[in-house]
């Protein structure tokens, strides 16, 4: 146990290291400038189904950025609510909306993925901005990212927003899923050229068009339910320029307004992280039990040096997931105290979802069916 609690102790030293200086580079994207001579044509592609709850705020607010050259493009993917009748009635009092109505999805495609290629496909910027139908904007967040991404000469800007939640459970849960995010995606290491380090958030990418082609578009992940980041890179393989901004102060979401629709919304790709490999996910929960959980317990069940050192790993894993919590927005530093709790839930979802697609044969997302053996084969 002692070596455990050392070997643990020294890989979160060396990522605290890590994350914090890689933290310190990136930009945040309200702190950006947002003037500039060359304004090149952005094209916003939203696909949506089901969204009457959500979709007219997030569009108006879309529409109400002050970028002087854009289109949106907003795909209406096979909804069965009023989300289709709310874009029409936008778009006939707004020229630079053009709605996309999806009635049939083609075989071997997710809805969302052909829902962006379908609206990538018609578009007419220099860049597009993929988005999800619920983001909320400030509205000079476009202008600052496409100054930066042309100041950068970079193929691709991430930007991660604030996570809105109604419930201090959820709070909880998605302050602990951003440190597995970090340390799983170290997104400050995307701007290197190595493309096993890539970062995309569904919230906001923006790209060059023509990397976007280039990449070949949605199609090479037409089978993925993790398409932010699989995006991302494809964009990297191609020799696309990527980095990721703090965008909170700019950009939002709603997250899950309860921790049953977080488990049941997580579902579609929990599993995909791994690949769908059971062996994957019995040793990623083995992993995150013995490097995460075990710490905390083993201050009551170790004694001398070993609790020492359980003591100032459970110590950085907090101080960690404060930060995280500051930085999403997801709400105030004391929710750190319960990532043991947030840890095992996370375990559990991963592990629902494996059970859950194993035993149906696939993932079940926003009523359609996609088989197991058609996920598996779209590798990237």
């Amino acid at each position: 146990m002692f070596y455990l609690a050392l070997a643990t102790l020294a890989f979160f030293t060396l990522f605290s290291i890590e994350s914090g200086i890689g933290n310190f580079r990136l930009r945040s994207l309200s702190s950006l400038p947002a003037t500039g001579d060359e304004w090149p044509r952005v094209s916003i592609v939203v696909a949506g189904r089901n969204e009457e709850a959500a979709v007219e705020h997030a569009v108006v607010s879309l529409l109400a950025l002050d970028y002087p050259d854009l289109e949106l493009i907003s795909v209406n993917d096979r909804s069965d609510d009023a989300t289709g009748a709310i874009l029409d009635r936008i778009a006939s009092g707004d020229s630079r909306l053009r709605v996309i109505h999806v009635t049939d999805l083609p075989e071997g495609w997710l809805g969302k993925n052909h829902a962006l290629h379908l609206g990538a496909a018609g578009a007419s910027g220099t860049l597009l901005l993929f988005t999800d139908a619920d983001v909320m904007f400030e509205p000079s967040t476009l202008r600052r990212a496409v100054r930066y991404l042309l100041d950068r000469d970079l193929d691709h800007l991430t930007a991660s927003p604030k996570i809105v939640v109604r419930s201090p459970v959820v709070g909880m849960f998605v302050a602990s899923f951003g440190l597995f995010f970090s340390i799983f995606a170290r997104p400050w290491r995307a701007t290197g050229s190595n493309p096993k380090h890539h970062v995309g958030i569904g919230a906001f990418n923006l790209v060059k068009t023509s990397s976007y082609r280039q990449a070949g578009g949605h199609e090479p992940i037409r089978m993925r339910p993790d398409d932010d980041m699989k995006l991302a890179k494809l964009l990297k393989k191609t020799g696309g320029r990527q980095e990721l901004v703090f965008g909170r102060d700019l950009i939002s979401v709603e997250w899950y307004p309860t921790i049953r629709e977080v488990v049941v919304g997580l579902e579609k790709n929990a599993f995909s992280g791994v690949e769908y490999s059971t062996p994957r996910l019995a040793l990623a929960t083995i992993s995150v039990l013995t490097i995460f959980v075990w710490p905390f317990i083993g201050i009551l069940a170790t004694t001398g040096t070993t609790r020492l050192l359980n003591l100032a790993i459970a110590t950085m894993i907090l101080g960690s997931v404060a930060i995280m919590a500051g930085r999403s927005g997801a709400g105030p530093f004391y929710y750190a105290l319960f990532f043991p709790i947030g840890t095992l839930l996370f375990l559990y979802i991963m592990v629902r979802a494996g059970v859950k697609t194993l035993r149906n044969g696939g993932i079940e997302w926003r009523g359609t069916l996609y088989p197991l053996e058609e996920l598996r084969k779209n590798k990237v």
